[in-house]
């Protein structure tokens, strides 16, 4: 599936959930289905700075596509990083780098994030598209 379908099929998921409270448990439960990063990846190396609670993030590059795995110590962070990671995870470095997240205005996270975990989520972005550009120039 290309990103944007990706991205259309999170927010008809969405879209039946109508309470903000609803949605947080939603995105936790995303959190719960998050391959489970390796250990030896838990570490200050890939840490995603900028996020307020602790991010770990890999990529690795196979057959073309950036394949990213995560973790964090915050349920409702860990939520948002694997839909970064199911919307990210197998796709071209290209593809990544060009990504435009519309999901994130759609399903309504823009407005009802925190300050804080906003910035954290544009950090993530932030990794996963570094991460793109540098299997792009490989």
């Amino acid at each position: 599936m290309t990103i944007n379908e990706l991205q259309d099929e999170l927010i008809d998921d969405f879209e039946f959930i109508t309470e903000w409270e609803e949605k947080y448990k939603y995105i936790i439960d995303l959190g719960k289905e998050l391959p489970v990063i390796d250990e030896q990846y838990k570490t200050e190396q890939y840490l995603i700075k900028g996020c307020q609670s602790r991010v770990w993030l890999h990529a690795t590059y196979e057959n073309g596509k950036v394949i990213f795995t995560a973790d964090s110590d915050a349920i409702i962070t860990k939520g948002l990083v694997s839909m970064m990671v199911k919307i990210l995870s197998n796709q071209t470095p290209e593809d990544i780098m060009n990504a435009e997240l519309y999901f994130i205005d759609k399903v309504g996270l823009k407005d009802h994030l925190s300050v804080t975990r906003s910035n954290g989520l544009l950090s993530m972005i932030k990794q996963m598209k570094l991460y793109a550009i540098a299997f792009h120039k490989a």
